[in-house]
């Protein structure tokens, strides 16, 4: 019967990330099977905590962070728990041999969002390590399967990715971020002054950030390299959509691809994939 615990635990990682996320959901359905479930389960973790800091408000979310961390630590280090997220989550931590210190980074940058309004230099390099790389570090733990060399090559390419994808997110979501958060996370960037000059400065950063992380993702396992290079694809769609409007634009909505274009997306990154031109 444990299994069917086990199945169950997954099956609500799975959920949350298909509810949640359409350009990842989609992204993870093409690997290979044996890596589906342990992205999954990563993505329900950090997923969960995400929310504890930017959705549940009138909460005391200082505590309920706090709870979840020190859940998280006994889950792993008793190797079962009753919250199924985290079930799922330690079994790919054990199974894995994720880093402690990838979780502790990971936790301490949702505990940033708590207490940190600005980031300043040092606060944004810590906390898009934390909320992002580390998020790449744990997935390619699982990519390469124990092969400790395959992935000390492609650790530096996966955080370039996952910063990539984060810098992107902060442009995206620049006014929701103000408007219902009080948050900027650019160093140095006014809100109520952003310019087309400062916004062309973050794209060369992420410009940057993707051109090392498309190394990697060519050099990824075969089961994951075309899932991968689908978010990838993603992303620089939207990050064109980003790059051709003005600063004031990006201060006022949300920019985002549309459904049918992830769609038109995804066939068209698969025939480059069925040409081996990945």
């Amino acid at each position: 019967m444990m299994n069917l615990y086990n199945k169950t635990c997954l099956e609500c990682s799975q959920l949350i990330t298909t509810r949640y996320s359409t350009s990842f959901s989609m992204g993870i359905r093409v690997f290979d099977r044996r890596f589906r479930p342990p992205i999954y389960a990563i993505y329900g973790f950090v997923r969960f905590a995400d929310e504890i800091v930017d959705t549940f408000h009138h909460t005391d979310k200082a505590s309920l962070l706090a709870r979840f961390r020190q859940d998280t630590y006994q889950a792993i280090s008793e190797g079962i728990s009753l919250n199924p997220v985290l079930h799922a989550f330690q079994e790919v931590v054990r199974a894995y041999q994720i880093e402690q210190e990838l979780i502790d980074a990971f936790l301490d940058s949702m505990e940033m969002d708590l207490h940190f309004n600005t980031y300043e230099d040092s606060l944004y390099q810590k906390y898009i390590y934390g909320s992002a790389e580390v998020v790449g570090l744990m997935c390619l733990r699982v990519f390469c399967e124990g092969d400790d060399a395959q992935y000390q090559h492609l650790k530096e390419p996966a955080r370039s990715l996952g910063s990539a994808f984060q810098k992107i997110n902060f442009l995206r979501d620049m006014a929701s971020d103000f408007d219902d958060r009080g948050r900027v996370y650019f160093p140095g960037v006014d809100f109520t002054s952003f310019t087309n000059q400062d916004k062309r400065l973050i794209e060369e950063d992420i410009k940057r950030d993707f051109d090392h992380g498309l190394e990697g993702i060519m050099q990824l396992p075969k089961g994951v390299r075309f899932g991968v290079y689908l978010a990838y694809v993603y992303y620089t769609n939207l990050f064109k959509k980003i790059k051709s409007a003005p600063a004031n634009q990006v201060k006022q909505e949300r920019i985002r691809v549309p459904d049918g274009k992830k769609v038109a997306l995804l066939f068209s990154s698969a025939v480059r994939n069925s040409l081996n031109l990945l």
